[in-house]
């Protein structure tokens, strides 16, 4: 008796919790988008991680500005934080909207960070 392998990828072999990060950031940088506040203009919607039971989805943003507009925009996203819940309650179609909990994006800050580092390093032996 040979094995069987699938040769293409189904919902069953993606858990659940990746692909609702995934819808939740998408949803959630769509609603960004028709969201009419200067605080939030140049945020983007880096990952989310919900909990497996979705009474948590923290949500990892950065902007442009980077860690100087942290407070503003986490007061920008404290006012809309029902909104963005309430859209990803429709579009999700999930028995439990999960609250949501900003936080900025240390990992993508620190990339572009060293990035910077080495860019000085590399002009320098020039």
């Amino acid at each position: 008796m040979t094995k069987r392998t699938r040769s293409h990828s189904t919902a069953r072999d993606y858990p659940r919790t990746a692909r609702l990060n995934r819808l939740f950031q998408q949803i959630l940088a769509e609603e960004l988008e028709l969201i009419d506040d200067d605080r939030l203009e140049m945020v983007t919607i880096m990952s989310v991680e919900c909990e497996a039971d979705l009474r948590h989805a923290t949500i990892y943003y950065d902007t442009l500005g980077g860690s100087e507009d942290d407070e503003a925009v986490q007061a920008a996203l404290g006012e809309v934080r029902h909104r963005l819940q309430g859209a990803i309650g429709r579009q999700a179609r999930v028995k439990r909207t999960p609250e949501l909990i900003f936080r900025p994006d240390d990992v993508a800050r620190g990339a572009a960070r060293l990035e910077e580092v080495l860019r000085s390093i590399r002009d320098d032996e020039q």
